[in-house]
């Protein structure tokens, strides 16, 4: 298998389903990189952070359509695509820019299946980037995740890697129902194996990166690598099982209720606010469904309830950290009754 990026491993799910679907069509802002059809500069920079470089170029501007600056136009348009028979993927960009646009989502895309009966289908899929790290301050670095998960109709993917995200990102294009492909934008150039040949991942199938015995992490999108660090930093002392939800809904549930049941102790990593977060769905999911299964209390990991810093030590500090995840592995292990406190708003400031 080839090692591409994680940017390199969505281009080419894109370029496939383009290539072998006629009815995918790509439609954003800039996703094409402009260059007025002149060949060499047509598709040349493909979006912000070089996602769809080179598509424009391959598939003409039919199929790969740069838009105007308007979130509302672009979402209506693809709702209204997909009810055709198309399979648009609209790019919000920062995904940040929903609320401009929420409506069309959540209460027409989402709703279509639903209030035409069954007979219809809305297969678009609506990408765009989240999360904190990038310097991007609080309007655009958003772990917004939650919100779209609290949406009937709506189906939420959040990769952590390159091969999941190419599986998953091919899964959602060829999906009948809206789905929404979370990009974290710091997992970029991170690199993987990646097969050449086209692939599905399954949604609500979730992904055990570290096995072990002694503690359950349950982490999200980038805080899969932060708990894979803490994981082989304890191996030999902790037994340490890290489970990717990879999507978060559908939830894959069983998987972690089936892991608590062995390790006995859960710590729940969510890059988002702690109000309504996954962590805190995790948590609710074991403490009824997996009454008399945790010898500990559950940990909840999240960033603080504030909007993201623009100042590269305070934004640090907000992001939670590998030892404040092994922290709180070690006190549920340890079976103390309160769990650490992110302890990045402490030793960060300092960084």
């Amino acid at each position: 298998m080839a090692i591409r990026s994680f940017r390199e491993a969505i281009n080419d799910a894109l370029r496939y389903e383009l290539t072998h679907d006629p009815d995918v069509i790509l439609l954003g802002e800039d996703i094409g990189g402009g260059g007025g059809g002149v060949e060499g500069s047509h598709g040349s920079s493909g979006g912000m952070l070089g996602v769809t470089k080179g598509l424009l170029y391959e598939f003409g501007p039919e199929r790969v359509i740069d838009t105007p600056i308007s979130e509302s136009a672009i979402m209506g348009a693809a709702a209204g695509a997909a009810l055709t028979g198309m399979r648009p993927v609209a790019e919000l960009m920062f995904m940040d820019f929903f609320g401009v646009c929420f409506d069309q989502i959540y209460n027409q895309a989402a709703k279509f299946r639903y209030m035409f009966g069954g007979t219809t289908r809305t297969p678009m899929v609506v990408r765009g980037m989240v999360g904190a790290g990038f310097g991007s301050a609080a309007q655009h670095s958003q772990a917004l995740w939650p919100i779209f998960s609290h949406i009937p109709g709506l189906k939420v993917i959040l990769p952590s890697n390159p091969y999941d995200a190419k599986g998953l990102l091919t899964r959602a294009i060829r999906d009948d129902d809206p789905v929404i492909f979370l990009e974290h934008k710091v997992l970029y150039d991170t690199k993987g194996e990646v097969p050449d040949e086209s692939y599905e991942i399954p949604f609500g199938v979730g992904n055990i990166t570290r096995e072990g015995a002694d503690v359950t992490v349950v982490a999200f999108g980038r805080m899969v690598l932060f708990a894979n660090e803490v994981a082989d930093r304890l191996k030999g002392e902790i037994s340490v099982e890290v489970i990717d939800p990879r999507t978060t809904s559908p939830l894959d549930t069983e998987l972690m209720l089936e892991s608590v049941a062995k390790t006995g102790r859960l710590v729940v990593v969510d890059e988002a606010n702690p109000i309504c977060s996954m962590a805190s769905e995790v948590i609710s999911v074991i403490a009824t469904d997996g009454h008399g299964l945790l010898k500990s209390a559950p940990r909840k990991i999240t960033a603080p309830h504030t909007p993201v810093p623009a100042a590269p030590v305070l934004e640090r500090a907000y992001i939670p950290s590998q030892d404040t995840i092994e922290a709180n592995i070690r006190a549920a292990f340890a079976g103390e009754g309160d769990a650490a406190p992110h302890l990045a708003l402490v030793a960060g400031l300092g960084a």
